[in-house]
């Protein structure tokens, strides 16, 4: 996979996919709406892969969709809105290294992975509402897993940052390190996966997805159906990119996202 928007490293039964558009944060355009999951796809069905660490070129993990892509014609705020998963699951797990901003569409992504490790330049925020769109990865049924539900709500109503040292207290991420540690610690978790067995893993993890999806499945529906609600005929791209400049000079807050 050559695409230079998105890197793939497989060593050692371990894969490494890296977002890499630096000069956007990684924010998501719509080659990586398409790649992202078909990477991911293709990593699932391999035999010599036992786990995935997820990651992004720094400084930034993913500051969630790139609005100057999204509203231009044919862009992803246009048409109907996309399927609530970001990839779809695979039977090993994927670890997020979170390396820096995770903003909105990026935290949707990294909800998705089965658990973060951070370094101590992640932050985290939810701007949907900031910039006036719903959330249409599974925010509102992960995000609340993660944190609690009040957290949750903290969090997509302020938009504020939340910080690694903050993010490890309230759950959402598994640990916190040293930024140039982040890689290795997460190869070293990833390691230690490719030491079980491998068909026993798995039945383990479809156990859990099994278990979450008992619960989830309603909360994607009702999810799905708001940003359905919510799109109309499409979202108003100039009053979206509007919210987004007004928060790129304000002072405090994330930088514009999804």
């Amino acid at each position: 996979m050559n695409d230079a928007s998105l890197l793939l490293d497989v060593s050692a039964r371990i894969a490494t996919v890296t977002l890499n558009r630096p000069h956007k944060r990684n924010a998501l355009d719509r080659v990586l709406a398409v790649e992202v999951p078909r990477v991911m796809a293709e990593l699932g069905a391999r035999t010599d892969v036992d786990a995935i660490i997820l990651t992004g070129a720094d400084p930034s993990f993913c500051a969630g969709l790139d609005l100057v892509d999204a509203i231009a014609p044919g862009g992803l705020l246009h048409g109907p809105p996309r399927p609530t998963e970001l990839f779809a699951p695979v039977p090993m797990p994927v670890i997020g290294a979170i390396n820096g901003a995770t903003f909105t569409g990026g935290l949707e992504l990294a909800l998705a992975c089965d658990w973060l490790i951070a370094s101590e330049h992640a932050t985290f925020a939810d701007t949907h509402a900031r910039v006036g769109v719903h959330p249409d990865g599974g925010l509102t049924v992960r995000l609340p897993q993660r944190v609690g539900v009040a957290r949750a709500r903290q969090m997509s109503a302020t938009g504020e940052r939340v910080d690694a040292h903050t993010a490890l207290a309230w759950g959402l991420v598994n640990e916190v390190v040293a930024h140039e540690d982040l890689l290795p610690r997460c190869r070293a978790l990833a390691a230690a996966v490719t030491k079980a067995d491998r068909a026993a893993l798995h039945r383990i993890l479809a156990t859990y997805r099994a278990h979450e999806e008992a619960h989830e499945a309603d909360a994607f529906v009702r999810e799905h159906a708001a940003v359905v609600h919510a799109a109309g005929d499409g979202y108003d791209g100039a009053s979206v990119a509007a919210r987004r400049d007004t928060l790129l000079h304000r002072d405090s807050g994330p930088p514009p996202t999804k």
